[in-house]
């Protein structure tokens, strides 16, 4: 069976990329496609050749990939796939837009529906920067619509990373998706149930990821609360810090590790499609503290490995920390409960029987 491997484009780190290396290692033999593809900020595919569209020989367009967005569903489906039985395409935009010939079929890793075109005014309040396009936005964005749920017929099976995003891709796209939760390399994080006395908040510093909400939380208690990462909301939410709030910046994996397994808990604040910053404190051995709302819903057990905060706010926050410092914590099940649901093992055994009971029944 001969496969392609595709993803909407290759530019940046990030976890669509994580879980794109993945099914790379897993299919050695297949060839990889993406529209625009910047070696020295993405995976590392060694020799592997990897198959752009036409739109990388646009000037800049590594850099301003974004500013491309109405060209994509035409440089997909401009690809020639003739040759593949099977097309896995890895995406939040654009790559299910892909042809494939009669008797193929195309499996689709959908991370999330192409959010600037579903949630344009989030995304347009993320990136400030375009907000003074926003009416010329949403008039090329009215169009890009429909070009998407045309797209989004062409995937035989779609796969989602949580019930919250299936969800959206049923209602979106009228498409039903298996969910397979995306996994983690357990291997890159240690276990200890020697915990320190701080708290960990560990993301990039957008305003989505609501870190002034935990921020205000420390500020009333006045316990140790670490952050790393950095963003555009840096500064804003320094200021508004007390003193027992230490902003880490960006720090090595290696810091990161071991941040994650001293921590009393990982706090997440954002309402998150999936997030894999839960399932990696889990792997430390290190319980959550979370918004109970999206992709945790999949991948936490309240009472077990952590507890859930039901509004985004100091006070909802605030009356669950005083309840978690109250508690005890099996660390070991915790980190049990990861290695079992999330590891990459589980993740491919999963896979591998959802390939084979839809292209058996095919």
């Amino acid at each position: 069976m001969k496969v392609a491997l595709v993803h909407d484009y290759l530019t940046q780190p990030g976890g669509a990329e994580r879980v794109f290396e993945l099914l790379c290692q897993r299919y050695p033999d297949a060839d990889i496609y993406t529209s625009v593809y910047d070696a020295e900020k993405t995976v590392d595919f060694g020799d592997r050749p990897v198959h752009t569209t036409w739109l990388q020989k646009i000037p800049g367009a590594q850099k301003h990939f974004r500013l491309l967005a109405p060209l994509y569903f035409s440089a997909f489906q401009s690809l020639d796939l003739r040759d593949y039985d099977l097309i896995i395409s890895s995406t939040t935009s654009f790559a299910k837009a892909v042809r494939k010939r009669p008797g193929a079929k195309h499996i689709c890793f959908c991370h999330n529906v192409t959010r600037f075109l579903w949630d344009t005014q989030t995304y347009l309040r993320e990136f400030s920067s375009l907000r003074p396009f926003s009416p010329l936005c949403e008039m090329v964005f009215g169009q890009m619509r429909k070009w998407d749920l045309e797209s989004a017929q062409g995937p035989d099976l779609y796969i989602a990373n949580s019930t919250t995003v299936a969800e959206r891709i049923q209602r979106i796209y009228g498409k039903n998706a298996m969910v397979i939760n995306y996994p983690i390399d357990d291997q890159q994080f240690e276990f200890s149930e020697d915990k320190g006395e701080y708290y960990l908040a560990s993301a990039r510093l957008l305003s989505y990821k609501r870190i002034d909400v935990i921020i205000e939380a420390f500020n009333w208690l006045g316990w140790k609360l670490c952050i790393t990462g950095n963003g555009p909301e840096r500064e804003r939410l320094e200021k508004q810090a007390m003193p027992n709030v230490e902003f880490l910046g960006h720090v090595s994996d290696a810091k990161r590790k071991q941040l994650m397994a001293g921590a009393k808990a990982v706090i997440v604040a954002a309402l998150e499609d999936y997030g894999l910053v839960p399932v990696e404190a889990n792997a430390s051995g290190t319980p959550v503290i979370a918004y109970g709302a999206g992709g945790v819903l999949d991948t936490q057990i309240p009472g077990e490995t952590g507890l859930f905060f039901n509004r985004q706010s100091p006070e909802a926050l605030l009356s669950v920390l005083n309840e978690f410092d109250d508690r005890s914590w099996n660390y070991e099940k915790i980190r049990e409960h990861a290695i079992a649901k999330f590891s990459q093992a589980a993740f491919f055994r999963e896979v591998e029987q959802a390939f084979e009971e839809h292209l058996e029944a095919a």
